[in-house]
């Protein structure tokens, strides 16, 4: 027997126990006559003593242990007599009678025992087995595993079927690009990773499942950031005979349960809605954060009885003019004023205008070219008090919301105006069906060829299909998507329309979702569904800002995997099978 308790399991209620315990040593002091080390497991950490009158045998090995030696000790726990209120077990410590080594540790190439590293992340992602054994890696792997628990429990509870989908499956065209794995039976073909299970998921519709959910593994070869990966998780649901009200609900109680299980925080439902134009026009984004204020406002009525050339030749042009008030800020110098028009240059604004108020006057470079009525317009339309700093952005549409959308993070985050542990939840809907490709001078899904248009729009589907909404939705929280979906067209000659707007030839069509659209033919269910960024949502409960830290073994933002030395060439042998030829290979300096 290796260990009769945990590292975390004892307390005072247990002195004078005779116990084993096993674990790693996480630190280790030699107080002359007196070894103590650092006993620890993924529990926690317990004290351990090593007494040469108790036992001088073990005394003798504890001067040889180092950090991240495996050990198993055996001893009696006695009372500490210093509490330690940082640890659980602080109230008490072991003293070792026998000591095995089970397993010694070269040097670690970084500190394991210490919460914060410095240490260069490629590092820690090369010894990512190391790296695991930290307490902040380690602690949102608990967390992972908990929403993942409760996940299936909640979905189970509420009459649906887990039901894994192949991994295995067909390249479609649409969305980002496909990992492809080649046929060795039938050389030349290819089967693709999947993107999401969409159509495994649907076809289980039509075969009667009305209530589907999987924790699914999906794959996108795309360029990556700080929250995406090449290999994802999702929570995939999809429910027949039930619509998009329902699922919100089921949604709300889901997440509800999932705050409440791991951080033990109690969420407010239901959720607040705004359609997607709204989420433009007051944010810029159709990701808000609304854990702080900061609206945007549209000025273009007052902005076109000044006398200001630039906002006027902007509104000639079909452009826009966007303000926000940063409450307090009037105290911001002239070059952190100078500094902000350079940080919204990146995303074509070519700079930006600002009015503060101090002492009930108003202080700008734009009062020449605004009357006084104008200006009083702006402090009202802004809700302008003492203290405050009007920020104006001109130019088009896009590049006004894109700027100010970055800019009003930044300056939340500059201004500390994001409370902690505050979850504030958003359903986006009402998304545009299509969205028009200008390098490819075609209509492209603004989320996915199998998305039901809003009723409401039918009739226009093939005159303006730019105008048509889809019956589609975007989860957001605090900034961050975290799930999306809609309802599904589930008639035939409807979904072999949409891909004809996408430019699918009838051969396209036939080659790529024949299958579907004939599954289609069968008596199919009205149906929708959602799909979580289950690794995105980790991300948001433990509280990090890169999605590396809640994925047990990520790549990094080039999609390499440091540890494993992956991707790499294979044998020509392999490649021979496979008949596939390579025209050059790419070295890469590990």
């Amino acid at each position: 027997m290796f260990r009769t308790h945990t590292c975390i399991d004892l307390d005072k209620s247990d002195i004078s126990k005779k116990v084993i315990l096993s674990g790693w040593v996480n630190k280790r002091r030699d107080h002359g006559s007196m070894i103590f080390i650092d006993l620890r497991d993924r529990y926690g950490i317990t004290q351990i003593v090593f007494d040469p009158e108790i036992s001088s045998i073990a005394h003798e090995i504890g001067k040889t242990l180092r950090n991240e030696w495996v050990i198993s000790i055996q001893g009696e726990v006695v009372k500490r007599e210093k509490v330690n209120n940082n640890l659980k077990t602080g109230e008490i410590e072991i003293l070792a009678t026998e000591i095995q080594v089970l397993s010694k540790s070269k040097p670690s190439p970084f500190p394991i025992f210490e919460d914060k590293t410095e240490t260069n992340e490629e590092l820690r992602l090369k010894y990512r087995y190391l790296d695991i054994r930290r307490k902040p890696i380690l602690d949102k792997i608990k967390i992972r595993h908990q929403a993942m628990l409760e996940t299936r429990n909640f979905f189970s509870e509420n009459g649906f079927l887990e039901i894994n989908t192949p991994i295995l499956g067909k390249s479609t065209p649409e969305g980002a690009r496909d990992y492809l794995v080649p046929s060795r039976v039938y050389p030349g073909n290819f089967y693709a990773l999947p993107q999401s299970p969409q159509i495994f998921k649907q076809l289980l519709m039509i075969g009667g499942i009305d209530r589907y959910f999987q924790i699914a593994q999906c794959f996108r070869d795309e360029d990556l950031r700080a929250d995406r990966q090449p290999e994802f998780t999702q929570i995939d649901v999809e429910m027949s005979f039930d619509g998009k009200e329902k699922l919100f609900e089921l949604v709300e109680n889901h997440l509800k349960r999932v705050f409440k299980k791991c951080l033990d925080v109690d969420i407010k439902t239901p959720f607040e809605k705004m359609s997607h134009s709204q989420a433009l026009e007051k944010y810029g984004t159709d990701k808000p954060d609304l854990r702080f204020s900061m609206e945007f406002h549209r000025i273009d009525e007052i902005a076109k009885k000044s006398t200001f050339s630039i906002f006027l030749d902007i509104l000639k042009l079909g452009g826009c003019i966007k303000a926000i008030n940063v409450k307090g800020g009037s105290d911001l110098s002239r070059k952190k004023l100078d500094d902000l028009s350079s940080f919204v240059k990146p995303f074509g604004l070519k700079g930006l205008s600002f009015i503060k108020k101090t002492d009930s006057s108003l202080s700008s470079s734009l009062l020449k070219f605004f009357t006084p009525e104008l200006l009083n317009e702006i402090e009202k339309k802004l809700n302008m008090e003492d203290g405050d700093l009007v920020i104006i952005a001109a130019d088009k549409d896009e590049r006004v919301n894109q700027g100010l959308d970055h800019l009003r993070r930044k300056i939340a985050i500059d201004r500390s105006l994001i409370k902690k542990g505050v979850y504030k939840f958003l359903w986006i809907e009402d998304f545009p069906l299509f969205e028009y490709d200008e390098d490819e001078k075609r209509l492209k899904s603004m989320h996915h060829p199998f998305t039901a248009p809003s009723t409401k729009d039918l009739e226009i589907l093939e005159k303006e299909p730019l105008k048509v909404r889809a019956d589609a939705y975007d989860l957001v929280l605090n900034g961050y998507e975290v799930a999306g979906g809609s309802q599904r067209i589930y008639d035939s000659e409807l979904q072999s329309k949409i891909f004809k707007l996408l430019k699918l030839t009838d051969t396209d069509i036939k080659q790529k979702f024949g299958f579907f659209i004939d599954a289609l033919k069968y008596g199919t269910p009205p149906h929708g569904g959602i799909a979580y960024g289950f690794d995105r949502l980790i991300m948001i409960l433990t509280n990090t800002d890169n999605i590396r830290d809640v994925i047990a073994f990520p790549k990094t933002l080039k999609s390499l995997d440091l540890m494993l030395q992956s991707p790499s060439a294979v044998d020509e042998d392999q490649l021979k099978e496979l008949e596939i030829k390579t025209k050059e290979i790419k070295e890469i300096p590990w």
